[in-house]
């Protein structure tokens, strides 16, 4: 019993002790926020943590929110990393979302919250720290307000200090970078005012699983994208400027417009979709260029028709031409304008760009576009092939297989038909077998127009035939006729 009564008694002793020096500590740090100058205060603490870094085998860097009126994109990235790294024994966390969309919630970490992450076998610590600061409202000091600033302190032994600074956090803004091109919201802009860009967000659900295009035509097309966005250095070296041409001709309906949407989306790109027509000269068409960011689509769709490009060549016969209709074609884009902003000096304002030109008639295109640096890659957009047919019945009615595919497949060889016109068959109904059946009947009547029409002009040509028969037989009747006189 007297040595529980001595326990007792050490215990009390002990927790009186622990509470004297607590209110000890906290009454030196009132007189010291109160009668010691803040910059006396930095050294004292500054010298405090130097002392404990000399002792400590711990390292310390510190990532605040701000840097003065500027934002620590260093910060961005660490808070965007480690949203990838939250595990089950956290006690706290913090979500948040920027739109009502339940998938694209973020999930971090809460003030005073710790988080261990590997890195190449190494330890590093994290904590979040809030600090709140106050401060007077005006210059009379009548009011005060609160302030909050954000860091994240990273913690490390002192022998990895240069694998931190060197391998660790550009790992992390490498990352961080690829997280958000991933998320971001891709745009597509329109040149309005002859010489300015106006966006809106692109939600266009295209992509290269869903285009009904031959696979191989396909995965070409892929491979040579992601050779593009890899060769920033080999560009570099060989003295061009990093953009790449590419050439779209095929009947309308074809899939032209659904390529690039999954080009872009591939590549996490914006698109600038340049109206040619809105742009009224050369000068205003090199502000567009200006004003392009880089990592960009450029795109000129029906280029053959939108406007009347001026050959480089026009010699004499325009300098005949009265001087109105002279004065009003040169305050228009001209053909030497155009191609100064797709491979001259102009073209290399910017970086990672891709120029796209689409086109119903290749034919009909100056040869000065089309050839290799302008327009690199050619690719034609066909009618519905039985691959492309497949990837479409997939797409709208998620099958693999039905009892209609070997007989469409034999229609679709033997019939023109675009993609467009297999997909608004499909869509016209959720059953599949009334769908396929209906897209069975559209080929079907599609080969009997086809027949129709050919024996129509077999009929017209053996009438143009007999005309001609006829005429010669007259002449001939005419000519004995003559004769016999």
């Amino acid at each position: 019993m007297a040595s529980y009564d001595k326990a007792i008694e050490s215990y009390k002793k002990a927790i009186t002790t622990a509470a004297s020096v607590a209110a000890s500590v906290m009454l030196v740090r009132s007189v010291v926020n109160e009668l010691v100058p803040y910059e006396v205060r930095d050294m004292l603490f500054s010298g405090l943590s130097y002392l404990r870094s000399q002792i400590s085998s711990q390292h310390t860097i510190v990532i605040e929110e701000n840097e003065g009126w500027s934002h620590n994109h260093v910060y961005s990235a660490v808070r965007a990393y480690l949203a990838t790294r939250i595990n089950h024994k956290m006690q706290r966390m913090r979500v948040s979302s920027m739109d009502d969309s339940s998938e694209k919630m973020v999930v971090g970490m809460e003030e005073g919250e710790e988080m261990t992450d590997m890195y190449e076998g190494t330890e590093f610590k994290w904590y979040l720290i809030t600090r709140t600061s106050t401060s007077d409202s005006n210059n009379n000091g009548n009011g005060s307000t609160q302030s909050q600033s954000r860091s994240y302190e990273l913690s490390f032994h002192n022998k990895h200090k240069e694998k931190a600074l060197k391998s660790y956090l550009p790992f992390i803004i490498a990352t961080a970078k690829a997280i958000k091109d991933q998320e971001r919201i891709l745009q597509i802009n329109m040149n309005e005012y002859s010489d300015s860009w106006f966006a809106i967000d692109l939600h266009h659900p295209s992509t290269f699983d869903t285009l009904a295009m031959d696979q191989k035509q396909k995965q070409s097309i892929i491979d040579d994208l992601d050779r593009f966005i890899k060769r920033k250095d080999y560009y570099k070296r060989i003295g061009k400027a990093w953009k790449r041409g590419y050439l779209l001709y095929g009947p309308p309906g074809t899939g032209k417009s659904s390529l690039i949407a999954a080009m872009a989306n591939h590549l996490k790109f914006d698109i600038y979709d340049l109206e040619l027509t809105a742009v009224n000269s050369n000068s205003d068409l090199r502000r567009l260029l200006i004003g392009m960011t880089n990592r960009s689509i450029l795109v000129v769709e029906d280029i053959d028709c939108t406007i009347e490009l001026k050959q480089r060549e026009a010699g004499e016969e325009r300098a005949k031409s009265n001087s109105a209709e002279e004065g009003k074609g040169e305050d228009k884009v001209t053909l030497s304008g155009l191609l100064n902003f797709v491979d001259g000096l102009w073209s290399t304002s910017g970086e990672e760009r891709i120029i796209i030109f689409t086109t119903n008639y290749k034919e009909r295109l100056d040869p000065a576009l089309l050839r290799p640096g302008r327009m690199d890659m050619h690719i034609h957009m066909g009618y519905c092939t039985p691959e492309a047919f497949r990837i479409l019945a997939s797409n709208y009615h998620s099958i693999d297989y039905h009892v209609t595919y070997p007989e469409i497949e034999e229609l679709i060889k033997e019939v023109m038909v675009t993609p467009a016109e297999v997909a608004e068959i499909l869509m016209r109904n959720d059953d599949a077998d009334v769908a396929l059946h209906g897209l069975v009947e559209l080929l079907k009547s599609k080969i009997k127009d086809g027949n129709e029409i050919k024996t129509e002009s077999k009929d017209g040509n053996k009438q143009e035939v007999e005309t001609k028969d006829d005429k010669v037989t007259d002449n001939k009747n005419e000519s004995s006729t003559d004769e016999s006189t």
